[in-house]
């Protein structure tokens, strides 16, 4: 500071302010109160429904008609009839027990007695599993 002259400062002034009222603050009991006693336009909604849970638990809804008159039938697929038969065949030819078949594709016996009792939903890899063991062709019969 080698006699430049005067010094002077060139800085604004900060002003610091709180932020604005989020959404939840102006639904404030007390600021509310606040509006009224100022005379400010107050607009109170009633929610339908607000703060309950039976729109979604009522019987009746805009899909029930829809559904009600749904025929469909939707099921999965199950062993036909001559699969089932194909595979006991086979299996009582090569002297096979349900359990020592299902060792042999590396599968839990239930699967075996779901196959055979027509409870199972076709797996194309268990089938040629089953194919490959019994020496039989199980698909493609139709």
């Amino acid at each position: 500071m080698a006699g430049v002259g005067p010094m002077t400062q060139d800085w604004e002034p900060v002003v610091i302010r709180k932020k604005a009222p989020n959404a939840a603050a102006k639904r404030d009991e007390k600021t509310v109160n606040a509006a009224r006693r100022s005379g400010a336009e107050i607009e109170s909604v009633r929610k339908y429904n607000a703060g309950t849970n039976k729109a979604a638990s009522s019987g009746t809804s805009l899909n029930t008609k829809t559904l009600d008159d749904d025929t469909e039938n939707l099921t999965h697929d199950r062993v036909p009839t001559e699969l089932k038969k194909a595979i006991m065949q086979a299996r009582t030819e090569k002297k096979l027990t349900q359990s020592q078949l299902a060792q042999i594709i590396n599968e839990k016996p239930q699967v075996v007695q779901e196959y055979e009792s027509g409870k199972a939903i076709p797996n194309q890899q268990i089938l040629s599993k089953l194919e490959r063991a019994l020496g039989a062709k199980l698909r493609g019969k139709k």
